[in-house]
């Protein structure tokens, strides 16, 4: 006899079905008291590995010895080379919009150059080349030189820094920043938003590069990718009012007068954790140990001691903590990144990772390797008598 997960009621309904289960995620979990995990293991703890590591972690479900990451590295270089076509056409790419408008678009052209119809070869496909088709997006939008061609070389995301053509960066500082952002946001279980209208969209049968896309195109949203480009905004606006050198007392009158406003306090809370964001706090530890003096990050460094305790006060709110947005658009900007636009195109080029690996489980692995259905929830009538 099955087990009973979930009794569903009519307070569930309209709630984006907020915690009722669908399905099973074999990549990452997220723990409301404890954080992010990548197959059993806390992000914190991986965060200082190499991004290949940590990649095959979460497509293998285990950790590779040196010479199965090695092989596996080799296999993603010989993988990540575009054609002319796909290079062709994302720099054709009209520069009116957000860049992730374009960046959905990329990975449709893409899919219609690269694609080989199998979802697991497609996977390491995609994940191979979409260093190589965001550089070449960014500098184009920007206006930059094109991208150096890539340098297969390289490691991972030591490649991706080298085609960026970022005016006066100081690459190394740039490199480490990046290699952080993508690891801490490969992946953060199987119910957001963007993995999951990718493994919907792939339950149709969609194929791997149409599905990233659809992906994308959910994260672009401002109640999910975009947050990290709002939540720098706001550090910005706390520092005009206040001043790099304000004190803890006056950022909290300012938070204060914010809330009496009905103003957003952007980078705390989260959907699912009770606690501070562990991601956070590895770039909190970034941030004081290597930018302390920069601008931002001092207002970002006081918000999160002083935003807590007075969001704290509201009993309504179950998490005031520091979320990754809140600390992450700084990072990027203190390292010689401040280009808030490609922020959400950043954090996409990571979370194809985890979003094309799960949508390898759902069409090729789940149900003893038959695959999802395809998704339909049931709607429930809710107007005029048909009788």
């Amino acid at each position: 006899m099955s087990e009973v997960l979930f009794e569903i009621t009519e307070e569930n309904l309209e709630t984006g079905m907020r915690g009722i289960p669908t399905g099973y995620c074999t990549t990452s979990s997220v723990n409301p008291n404890k954080g992010l995990f990548y197959v059993g293991r806390p992000v914190s703890e991986l965060a200082n590995w190499e991004p290949e590591n940590v990649i095959y972690l979460l497509f293998y479900g285990k950790e590779g010895s040196q010479e199965e990451v090695a092989d596996f590295s080799a296999d993603l270089k010989r993988r990540s080379g575009c054609s002319a076509e796909t290079i062709k056409h994302i720099r054709m790419l009209p520069k009116e919009g957000h860049p992730m408008q374009l960046f959905v678009c990329a990975l449709m052209i893409a899919g219609m150059f690269e694609k080989t119809g199998d979802y697991e070869e497609d996977c390491k496909n995609i994940i191979a080349k979409v260093p190589v088709i965001v550089a070449n997006l960014i500098n184009s939008h920007a206006g930059w030189p094109e991208a150096r061609a890539s340098n297969p070389g390289l490691s991972y995301m030591d490649n991706f820094a080298q085609m960026l053509n970022v005016p006066g960066a100081d690459i190394e500082s740039l490199t480490s920043v990046f290699k952080l952002f993508n690891i801490l946001h490969y992946d953060h279980g199987g119910g957001n938003l963007s993995v999951f209208v990718g493994k919907a969209v792939a339950s149709g049968l969609q194929d791997m590069y149409g599905s990233c896309a659809a992906a994308m195109s959910a994260l672009s949203g401002p109640r999910h990718g975009k947050a990290n480009q709002d939540c720098l905004d706001f550090v910005k606006q706390v520092l005009e009012e206040v001043g790099e050198d304000a004190t803890a007392e006056q950022v909290k009158k300012l938070i204060r007068q914010r809330l009496t406003e009905k103003k957003l306090i952007y980078g705390f809370g989260h959907a699912v954790l009770r606690v501070e964001d562990p991601r956070a706090a590895v770039f909190y530890e970034l941030a004081q140990k290597k930018y302390a003096e920069y601008p931002l990050v001092k207002i970002a460094l006081l918000l999160r001691s002083v935003v807590p305790k007075v969001l704290g006060e509201n009993p309504k709110i179950s998490d005031p903590f520091p979320n990754v947005d809140g600390i992450s658009g700084t990072i990027l900007t203190a390292a010689g990144f401040p280009y808030p636009e490609y922020f959400t195109v950043l954090f996409g080029l990571s979370r194809v990772v985890g979003i094309a690996r799960q949508v390898v489980y759902e069409r090729c692995e789940a149900r003893n390797g038959k695959g999802t259905p395809i998704m339909r929830p049931k709607y429930i009538y809710k107007g005029p008598s048909t009788n």
